[in-house]
């Protein structure tokens, strides 16, 4: 199965390449970080792809997939759902928000206050969601990748530490090299390509992984890990919050994350 997770990593970089150019190596972290289990947090300057990466990939994979623009009125029941009286039946419908997909893209999410961000932390620590005190399962495969552009400050709000802490990988993106971006300015301004509709470049789609991915997770963890591993990794989480030049170190779930994605 360990094999099987290599191949479909490589599937996936090569599939997703078709549509998205110069991000191949974030394309195989993403992949990874659903793997394990955990959420991605993508930077970068506006205009390098990084919400077509996210689209791209989870199209690849065959999976639900959802956006979420985050903006400055929005609520946290615009985001987890809400219950609706119906006068006709006299009861409580509840209709279920865009974080009930498989993949769920929270686009610029430091432009939405806190109180709304935090509508993501229970989902994405617990996989499940409370609305007026019941609580809602999300998918098995439930993955956020939340994209922002560190570039711009006015009218955004920084992520909190507890919200940080929720994503496993932070990945800068930058420019592609120039024979990618090339090749991309290239194909992307010729007759052939429809805007609004790069998916139908996609060659393949790696609905077979998605399937395999309870078992590939399974696989994951059963890997061992030495002591001596694990007693490296405390000690940089240790060091990490004594040093002075940094107000918060790595906490223990960062430590579990952190030996996961060595596995």
């Amino acid at each position: 199965m360990l094999d099987d997770i290599r191949e479909a990593s490589s599937k996936v970089e090569n599939d997703v390449s078709q549509v998205v150019y110069g991000h191949r190596e974030a394309t195989g972290l993403i992949f990874g970080a659903m793997v394990i289990g955990g959420h991605v947090l993508l930077e970068g300057p506006p205009g390098i792809a990084k919400t077509l990466l996210a689209k791209t990939f989870s199209h690849s994979l065959g999976l639900n997939f959802r956006r979420i623009q985050f903006t400055p009125d929005l609520m946290p029941s615009d985001i987890t759902g809400v219950n609706i009286y119906e006068q006709k039946s006299g009861e409580f419908k509840f209709c279920p928000g865009p974080i009930f997909s498989d993949v769920v893209l929270a686009d610029e999410i430091n432009r939405t206050p806190p109180k709304t961000q935090a509508a993501l932390l229970e989902a994405m620590e617990e996989s499940q969601t409370t609305i007026d005190g019941d609580i809602h399962r999300l998918s098995d495969s439930f993955f956020v990748i939340a994209t922002q552009n560190p570039l711009e400050h006015e009218g955004t709000f920084p992520l909190p530490e507890a919200q940080l802490d929720r994503f496993l990988f932070r990945i800068r993106l930058s420019y592609g090299s120039e024979s990618s971006e090339k090749e991309m300015i290239l194909k992307m301004s010729s007759e052939y390509f429809d805007k609004g509709n790069e998916m139908s470049l996609l060659t393949n789609r790696s609905n077979d992984i998605a399937a395999n991915l309870p078992g590939m997770r399974r696989a994951l963890r059963s890997v061992r890990v030495s002591p001596e591993l694990v007693g490296y990794i405390y000690d940089l989480s240790d060091a990490s919050r004594k040093h002075d030049s940094l107000a918060l170190g790595a906490s223990p779930r960062a430590a579990i994350n952190l030996t996961l994605a060595s596995k």
